[in-house]
């Protein structure tokens, strides 16, 4: 999957991602920022992931653990703080959540502050940490 929003590109080409940089996005977060490398390489590996490039660079991402028939676990949504303006993250969540991969099922995600933008995407809070998007 390859779509293209402006002059950023939005891929799930695993072969794009730079393991660098998704290190460098997740130690300034509240929920990864002691992940060891040789974790974030061995999630990456069993997940389906997406990239958001500016030419070649790498400026977000998004893990997706599923089973692939009922249920996804959306985790690790970063963006580069430089380019958090550009409405990059309400089109990554977008993309996700119409993806074909992940028709008919339910999706859960965990996070301390970005309810509202999940919302906007059919995810419901469940608790104070956790949201939860019905399947469809």
């Amino acid at each position: 999957m390859e779509i293209h929003y402006g002059e950023y590109k939005f891929s799930d080409n695993k072969n794009l991602i730079s393991i660098d940089k998704v290190c460098e996005l997740l130690g300034n977060t509240y929920w990864a920022n002691n992940r060891k490398k040789e974790i974030t390489i061995k999630a990456i590996e069993n997940s389906l992931c997406i990239g958001i490039y500016l030419k070649e660079e790498m400026i977000g991402f998004a893990r997706i653990v599923t089973d692939y028939a009922t249920m996804y676990w959306l985790c690790d949504v970063i963006i580069d703080e430089k380019y958090r303006k550009n409405s990059l993250g309400k089109k990554l969540i977008e993309i996700i959540t119409q993806m074909k991969e992940l028709d008919g099922m339910f999706g859960i995600l965990a996070t301390r502050d970005a309810h509202g933008l999940y919302e906007k995407y059919g995810f419901k809070k469940v608790g104070e940490k956790y949201m939860r998007k019905d399947a469809v």
